[in-house]
């Protein structure tokens, strides 16, 4: 048997197999439409016609070229400029990457930042992925939990304490995936003194940074006393519809970004021109295709948040963003492994298990509303139709 590298074990990464539910249930789906899939955050509306079209027109002028490794210069203006709006005078276009996804921006951080047996200190409950994409540098991720009593909001002293020599970075996510807790300024602002403090790296995820429902987003970016040391990765897939064509990015210092770009040349070799050109445009008509797609994820939220608080089994933490709901099933007496796997064959309805975001979510699970209300109101009833056999 050839052998394999002990990094093929940290890219896996601990919390791979919370998917095989929702992969089953992808291809249930195909010939039953009774599944339900509501075990992943891809949202269920199309991308906007507009965007389509500007990609099918650059494809018919014969975009299917080479372009710049680090993006065209238009989008990367484009980006640079939706910092600058809100604060970021720092940031121009050779401050950004684009890149083939937030997850692909999460993993070239690793590399470019991280050495074997530094550490990361991430704020938990943390996205399944961070795990392996920290581990793939050799770095070890290290968790600071904060408390589900308050939604999960940074435990600040903790994280303090938890810094050791060998820390590197601070890596979270704002609005937070699975909690949809989103960093208030005043803990952004503790972020960033203790990361001068200790002469750390911060990684902003913000993915879901257009999809607040309650209060503004507050960006990593709008701190200029932490532009030395900030990463901030940003993405189309959420607040566009956009997760398959594979459009992120890295705003950070111009250091990082040359780095970036030899790992890229390596690695990616830039994004398609035609899909930048897309991406170019999204950005351009935010506040049109954003607000309508914002607003019908609030009404989901306030769906099913209306048809479930009142199941005595379950704990609902109603969060401030996003596309998801973490429910405590505890009082079930299951496991929320168990409750997730016996939720889809007994109601064909699919969740993931909070175990794969964090150990303390070890009875918890994670329900998308990325479904049209009809499915949605359907997938909640079959839920506490579970529920009943649970009692």
């Amino acid at each position: 048997m050839m052998h394999y590298p002990d990094r093929v074990k940290w890219i896996a990464g601990a919390s791979s197999e919370a998917w095989d539910i929702h992969y089953q249930a992808l291809q249930d789906a195909i010939a039953d439409p009774e599944v339900i899939v509501l075990s992943v955050g891809d949202p269920d509306f199309a991308t906007p016609a507009p965007i389509i079209e500007v990609a099918q027109e650059a494809l018919r002028n014969g975009d299917t070229h080479y372009t710049p490794i680090l993006g065209i210069e238009p989008l990367r203006q484009a980006i640079s400029e939706t910092y600058r709006s809100i604060g970021a005078k720092h940031l121009n276009s050779e401050s950004i990457a684009v890149l083939a996804g937030a997850q692909n921006a999460l993993f070239s951080a690793s590399l470019c930042t991280l050495s074997p047996n530094d550490e990361v200190i991430t704020l938990d409950p943390a996205y399944v992925t961070y795990e392996a994409a920290i581990g793939v540098s050799g770095a070890k991720l290290v968790r600071v939990s904060g408390n589900p009593k308050n939604g999960f909001r940074p435990n600040l002293e903790a994280i303090d304490n938890a810094i050791t020599p060998a820390t590197r970075a601070i890596a979270f996510s704002t609005p937070n995936n699975p909690s949809g807790m989103a960093l208030n300024r005043q803990e952004m602002q503790a972020l960033v003194e203790l990361a001068h403090k200790h002469d750390l790296w911060l990684w902003s995820d913000e993915v879901y940074a257009q999809i607040m429902f309650e209060n503004e987003h507050v960006s990593l970016s709008q701190f200029d006393q932490a532009q030395e040391r900030s990463i901030v990765i940003g993405s189309l897939s959420k607040s566009y519809a956009m997760t398959g064509w594979r459009v992120g990015w890295i705003a950070g210092p111009q250091s990082l970004i040359r780095h970036i770009e030899n790992l890229s040349l390596c690695m990616l070799y830039g994004l398609p021109g035609f899909i930048q050109q897309a991406a170019v445009h999204a950005l351009q008509q935010e506040s049109i295709h954003v607000k309508s797609m914002r607003d019908t994820y609030l009404k989901r939220r306030d769906l099913a948040v209306s048809l479930l608080k009142d199941e005595p089994t379950l704990e609902l933490i109603v969060p401030q963003a996003g596309m998801f709901i973490l429910i405590d099933v505890r009082k079930t007496g299951l496991s929320s492994n168990q409750f997730v796997r016996d939720l889809y064959v007994q109601q064909k309805v699919s969740v993931l298990d909070g175990a794969a975001f964090s150990p303390q979510l070890d009875g918890y699970i994670r329900l998308s509303f990325t479904n049209g209300e009809q499915q949605l109101a359907k997938a909640c009833a079959r839920l506490k139709q579970f529920l009943k056999g649970c009692d």
